[in-house]
């Protein structure tokens, strides 16, 4: 077992449980997007991450401390911001707060009707008609997540495993 991993939740009372649930979706989130399973992760680290405690992690059931948060952000290679909840996990525009969506990818895909509903009115709305792709902010993709019913993790996931996340080389605009 590797050091740290026996820093189990127990004790008197969690630190605050909902808070290591969200911060497990997000590193489930970020390891899914790298293509990584739990064993590779171990394998990856040298077993520096077992599989069952990054499981563990990714469930809320064990807390991490800091330093092995921050750990395992290096892992990842993302900001621990990122894991924390205060940076998004999409890649450029970051500091734009925007993401920018294929379309033509979301087209192809019959679960993402209602997302493609809502991005068609976000561009008669701003009278952008490039037709392949879109560049949404932190509050259309709130939006989204309400459509999918799902938290900004987890719908950044299914977009990603939609084909419809693009890497952009850089801020966007405005």
């Amino acid at each position: 077992m590797a050091e740290g991993d026996s820093e189990a939740t127990g004790g008197d009372e969690p630190a605050e449980p909902s808070f290591s649930i969200e911060v497990g979706k997000r590193l489930r989130s970020v390891r899914r997007i790298r293509g990584l399973s739990l064993d590779d992760v171990e394998r990856d680290s040298g077993g520096k991450w077992s599989a069952s405690a990054v499981g563990a992690y990714e469930r809320g059931f064990r807390n991490l401390s800091l330093p092995r948060l921050r750990d395992l952000a290096g892992f990842y290679d993302v900001p621990m911001g990122v894991l924390l909840g205060e940076e998004d996990l999409a890649g450029g525009g970051r500091s734009q707060g925007r993401l920018v969506l294929d379309l033509v990818s979301l087209q192809s895909v019959p679960e993402a009707e209602s997302v493609l509903r809502y991005l068609r009115s976000i561009i008669l709305e701003r009278g952008d008609y490039n037709g392949r792709v879109l560049s949404i902010r932190r509050d259309d993709l709130r939006a989204i997540c309400s459509l999918l019913r799902t938290d900004e993790a987890t719908t950044l996931e299914q977009l990603a495993e939609w084909g419809a996340l693009v890497e952009s080389q850089g801020p966007t605009g405005s």
